[in-house]
Parts: structure tokens; C-alpha cells; sequence
């Protein structure tokens, strides 16, 4: 029997691993690579010069205005550092002084960054130039703007209205109940109240609250918060999967993120067989970078495989399960059953990945390959594997005739079942 030799990334590096050539069944990339910019710097400062729905930032901002810029945090893969620059350009030729110009970054119920990883996102001038604020939740004041149409309270640090121009710089991809990243999610949940972020959060159980869909009512209802609070401008970015800039739009956060949207789709929306077994990998650090995280490509993966069938996620996880609530849950839920009833009773932000997850492994084998202990790995209703070949082998041990897809970028990649 013959092998053929595969990788899939994993933290920084790859992870290299052998199937059975009788086993495998494709390689599931991302649709159109070759949607990546020529030229990145031509590519962004080409969004900035043409934006969608408003004028030009240059044009919308003056000398005497406070401007927040608000950017992702160290989970998302938003190369901040590198489009930040661009911002300033347009900024600068409208006479903001260097002074009036703050950075917020978008945590949402994340941990605060440590000085290391501050410099990593905002770049070592610009953090040595500027002002820079990370909240942290509970602590810090908020102000009210009143409630969503789906009754979302609109509560936001209350540093963030004080500024007369609000910019939000993000990265658009497929989120799992958001339907995609960027756009208004600066706002909510980026710089929200917990208050916020769970009563938006609550609707993810809802039917279109999946991957690819902008109907997803937790995106509606975010945008409407953002249009109550005034997000004047953003810069989002969509990135192949090597993490380089493939588009850029900027304006309006509705008009410019449809534009990122349509692109997005283009490149990663992919029509496959369902298989027997998927080899899904987060596509490396960050999306890689705990539990919580990874299980987006998880998701992801559950669209390529036939129901029963199994799935092996390679994750390196350096932080962990990346929340102490999903934490808690995994350990308190003892069996998947447990999980999903209790989520039907009650809702707590971090516990609805062990549910999530605990309902993936009712339909599914699971099966991860990260740095976690044993035990972490089987509280979260994996089956531990200490290599990719171990877990072929056991997924081979049930189904000798199991066929597989490998999806080395699941946080990027959405298979849409072939009719």
C-alpha cells in the first residue's frame, strides 16, 4: 500500500502526515487563489482613494476632529500593523495631528493583550507614536444608545462616542454564526458591553446564523447597532491563505463590506462530495491559537462530511481552550448530552462552544491533533490523537473503506455540498 505524503499548517509552522493513497479522496482549497493582489500597497491605497458609499477619509476627517481607530485583536489575523500606515496617510493629508488619533482595540470578551503583542498589532513606530487603549470587561464605564429591533442593548465603552470620526480596521472572512468577519463587528462586539455581546450572541442558535450568509440575524442585528452608534468609515481587507492581501474595500460598513463579501465568496465558498472523514487544520497561528478558536474550522468541516462520519482537527492550541467559560462547561457537562440540554436552558457567552461542539460530536467522530493534554482534549468531546496518522488509523479502524478530504485552511474554506 502506498502513502501520499500531505501537510497542513499548524501554529507557525506545518504539520507533515501520510494517507493511505486508497484513502484519499482531494485536497479542499480555498476556491481562487488567484484572486491575491499583485501588489498589496497599490491594492489598499486604491480602496482608500476610491471608497464605497462615503467620501474619501482624507476628505471626511479634519484638523481640529478626535478620531478613534478601532482594530482586531491578537485572535484575528487582520494585519493591522501593515494597513495601519495607510489609515495615517489619509489622516495626515487631512492636517489630523498625530495627538488626536487613538487606537481601541476590539476584544469583545477576549483577554487584554500583553506589551508584547500590543506592539505585534499596532507595529513598534506606531505604538511608540500614539495612543492606544484596551478595555477590559466589566471595568470600565459605558454609554447607552438603546436597543436594537431584536432588543440588543446598545452599550459601548464610553471612550469610543467622545471621538467625532470612528474607523474600523478589519479582515473579512466566514464566521460560523456572524455569517462573515469585519464591518460593523468593530463596534459590536469589538468595544461592547458583555450585556451586549451576549444578548447578540443568543441569536447564533437561530437557523441562518451559519457561515456565508450576511441575512445571519447576529450580523443584522450587530449592523443595526453600528448604524445607531455611527461607525463613519472602515478599512476591511479580505486575505488568501497565506495570509497576504488578496482585496481591499473601504467606506460605508455595510456597502464596503458587501464588496469584501462578494470576494470572499469567490475565493472560498467551494462545492465538494461529502466524504467519509475530513482532516480539517485552522490554518495555522492565530486561528489555531486555542480551542475557542479552532472551532470555527471544526464547523467549517461539518459541510464536507457525511453525516456519521468523522472528523480530525489539527489545531495547535499554544493558549489553551482560550476561555475560562468553555472551560468550566467542559468540565461541569460531563457527557455531550449534558452540554446541549443545558444550552437550551441557559445561555452563557464561552458555553456555547461546548455545545456547539458537544452537538458536533452527537453527529460526528471526533478526533484532535493540538498540544492539549488528553484530558482537556476529551472534556471538549474529542478523541485525543498524538498524531494525524493515529487518528487515520482509528477513523481506518471503523470504516476500512473511508475515504478523506484534507482542508488545510478550515477557518478560511466553505464547502457547499455538491446537489
Amino acid at each position: 500500500m502506498t502513502n501520499k505524503k500531505l501537510s497542513v499548517p499548524y501554529g507557525s509552522g506545518q504539520l507533515s502526515f501520510e494517507l493511505p493513497e486508497s484513502a484519499f479522496l482531494s485536497i479542499v482549497l480555498p476556491a481562487s487563489e488567484s484572486k491575491s493582489a499583485a501588489d498589496a500597497d497599490e491594492t489598499v491605497r486604491a480602496a482608500l482613494q476610491e471608497p464605497v458609499g462615503t467620501p474619501r477619509l482624507s476628505a471626511l476627517a479634519n484638523p481640529d476632529q478626535k478620531i478613534a481607530v478601532i482594530i482586531n485583536d491578537i485572535t484575528r489575523p487582520t494585519p493591522s500593523a501593515y494597513l495601519i500606515p495607510f489609515v495615517l496617510e489619509e489622516l495626515a493629508a487631512a492636517g489630523v495631528p498625530d495627538g488626536n488619533v487613538t487606537f481601541y482595540f476590539a476584544l469583545g470578551l477576549h483577554r487584554k493583550h500583553t506589551d508584547d503583542e500590543i506592539q505585534k498589532l499596532l507595529g513598534p513606530d506606531i505604538y511608540k507614536r500614539f495612543q492606544f487603549v484596551q478595555h477590559e470587561v466589566g471595568s470600565y464605564p459605558t454609554t447607552s444608545f438603546g436597543e436594537t429591533s431584536r432588543k440588543t442593548p446598545v452599550e459601548i465603552y464610553s471612550d469610543i462616542p467622545k471621538n467625532d470620526l470612528i474607523i474600523g480596521i478589519g479582515e473579512v472572512g466566514f464566521h460560523y454564526y456572524a455569517g462573515y468577519s469585519g464591518g460593523a463587528k468593530s463596534l459590536l462586539p469589538g468595544v461592547s458591553s458583555k450585556e451586549s455581546v451576549i444578548a447578540n450572541h443568543k441569536m447564533m442558535i437561530e437557523k441562518n446564523a451559519v457561515s456565508g450568509r450576511v441575512d445571519s440575524p447576529v450580523r443584522k442585528d450587530l449592523e443595526e447597532a453600528a448604524e445607531m452608534i455611527g461607525l463613519d468609515f472602515i478599512l476591511n481587507v479580505v486575505l488568501d491563505s497565506h495570509k497576504n492581501v488578496a482585496a481591499a474595500f473601504s467606506g460605508n460598513f455595510i456597502e464596503a463590506h458587501r464588496k469584501a463579501v462578494q470576494v470572499v465568496d469567490e475565493m472560498y465558498k467551494v462545492e465538494v462530495k461529502p466524504a467519509d472523514a475530513v482532516i480539517v487544520s485552522c490554518g495555522g497561528y492565530p486561528k489555531d491559537i486555542n480551542l475557542y478558536q479552532a472551532n470555527k474550522a471544526l464547523d467549517n468541516a461539518t459541510q464536507a462530511v457525511k453525516e456519521g462520519g468523522s472528523i480530525i482537527v489539527v489545531s495547535e492550541c499554544r493558549d489553551g481552550i482560550g476561555n475560562t467559560v468553555y472551560d468550566r462547561w467542559n468540565k461541569e457537562c460531563r457527557t455531550a448530552e449534558d452540554a446541549v440540554a443545558r444550552f437550551k436552558k441557559e445561555f452563557e457567552f464561552g458555553g456555547h462552544k461546548a455545545a456547539t461542539t458537544a452537538a458536533a460530536s452527537l453527529r460526528f467522530n471526533l478526533y484532535l491533533v493540538s498540544s492539549l493534554s488528553d484530558e482537556a482534549a476529551e472534556e471538549a468531546y474529542f478523541t485525543p490523537c498524538k498524531t494525524v496518522e493515529e487518528a487515520v488509523s482509528e477513523v481506518l479502524a471503523k470504516n476500512p473503506d473511508a475515504k478523506f478530504h484534507v482542508i488545510p485552511y478550515g477557518g478560511q474554506t466553505l464547502p457547499v455540498m455538491k446537489p
